[in-house]
């Protein structure tokens, strides 16, 4: 059974779309999906499903939060495999400059075509930088990424996708679970 890698944006975030863990289990397990294990309480699960298809798991768990919960969220679901690869392409790992502490990494979510920053008006902060690299923006904030205005919301806006942003010891932990190793 392929294993996989959901991050779900915007719930249990400033307490709003509240879901408990456990019944997000329960949503994942209603459609069939199994080793369901949830890391932290902001809609980040690994699992295994019978078949393939990273963009059609994405839409079930779209309907499946929807009719469960009653609101609208979208799910980016990636491959082991997409994920090492996410891991292993972030531009600004290896950096002295560089504290991971403020690495963030934003999951384009979709179909976007090619999507591109050239020519966007990045509002950099001081220290801050932005990359796209594939479906991916990596983001760092050295003055945290409650302040930054290269947020989840402008790349949305600029990209015209939908995306989900985790800190980037989430995504190691999420790589390496998909890879049953520990968080």
């Amino acid at each position: 059974m392929p294993t996989f890698i959901s991050m779900i944006r915007g719930i249990n975030v400033g307490g709003a779309r509240p879901v408990r863990m456990a019944s997000l289990r329960g949503i994942y397990e209603g459609l069939g999906f199994e080793g369901v294990e949830t890391y932290l309480q902001s809609g980040n699960v690994v699992f295994r499903a019978a078949k393939a298809g990273a963009s059609r798991h994405a839409a079930a768990i779209e309907r499946a939060i929807l009719e469960s919960c009653g609101f609208e969220v979208p799910v980016a679901v990636r491959t082991p495999e997409a994920m090492s690869a996410a891991v292993a392409a972030n531009p600004f790992l290896g950096r002295r400059s560089i504290d991971a502490n403020f690495l963030h990494a934003v999951f384009l979510i979709g179909e976007a075509g090619t999507p591109s920053l050239k020519g966007a008006k990045l509002p950099l902060g001081p220290g801050e930088d932005a990359a796209l690299a594939g479906d991916i923006v990596y983001v760092y904030c050295p003055n945290g990424y409650g302040t930054t205005k290269i947020n989840n919301g402008f790349f949305e806006r600029i990209l015209s996708v939908r995306a989900t942003t985790r800190n980037w010891r989430t995504v190691v932990a999420l790589e390496r679970m998909a890879r049953g190793l520990p968080a």
